[in-house]
């Protein structure tokens, strides 16, 4: 699997205030270098696809704000500006974003990577992502023969045993039950 061209880095939350802020949920290890004032971004899908207009925001103000961050753009002068960003996604080319760690995987590597129980038995391969309360959850699609079905693994330390990034293989320990 070859890596994006673009990373996403943000989810655009809502808009606060009179002055065209927005309030960003941050999806990088690196929040104070990505959100840096002087820095740009892009508009972005939800699939790490940058927008057909290419749209480049360029930061002018960057503050923790309730677990996220108040950004401020040079193109988003106002609220009214603001309200149009709400539910989109920030994005960054994928070379200017250092690599992930050792114990790290960006997000979109795990799609379509295989997930299996430590016994080497195949559950299927993460479909979808989704951003729960309790955090990130794998949509699985079921091997055969459950392929019509998917289950919704979370991804947390109780869960998740190991992540071969090599083997494209997510070892689960799933909580009883789960899987039947």
């Amino acid at each position: 699997m070859t890596s994006p061209a673009f990373i996403i880095v943000g989810r655009v939350r809502k808009a606060h205030g009179i002055r065209g802020e927005l309030v960003v949920e941050v999806i990088t290890d690196a929040p104070d270098a990505v959100f840096a004032p002087g820095h740009r971004v892009f508009a972005g899908t939800a699939s790490g696809d940058i927008s057909t207009s290419r749209t480049e925001l360029h930061i002018t103000t960057s503050r923790p704000f309730n677990e996220g961050l108040l950004v401020g753009f040079a193109e988003i002068p106002e609220r009214n500006a603001a309200e149009m960003w709400r539910g989109r996604y920030l994005l960054l080319p994928d070379g200017e974003l250092p690599p992930p760690d050792e114990n790290e995987v960006y997000l979109h590597d795990l799609l379509g990577m295989r997930v299996e129980l430590p016994t080497e038995e195949v559950v299927g391969t993460v479909e979808e992502l989704y951003e729960l309360p309790q955090g990130l959850a794998l949509d699985v699609r079921r091997a055969e023969p459950r392929a019509s079905e998917t289950v919704l693994v979370l991804y947390d330390d109780n869960t998740i045993a190991s992540v071969d990034k090599e083997k494209r293989v997510i070892v689960i320990t799933p909580p009883e039950g789960l899987l039947e």
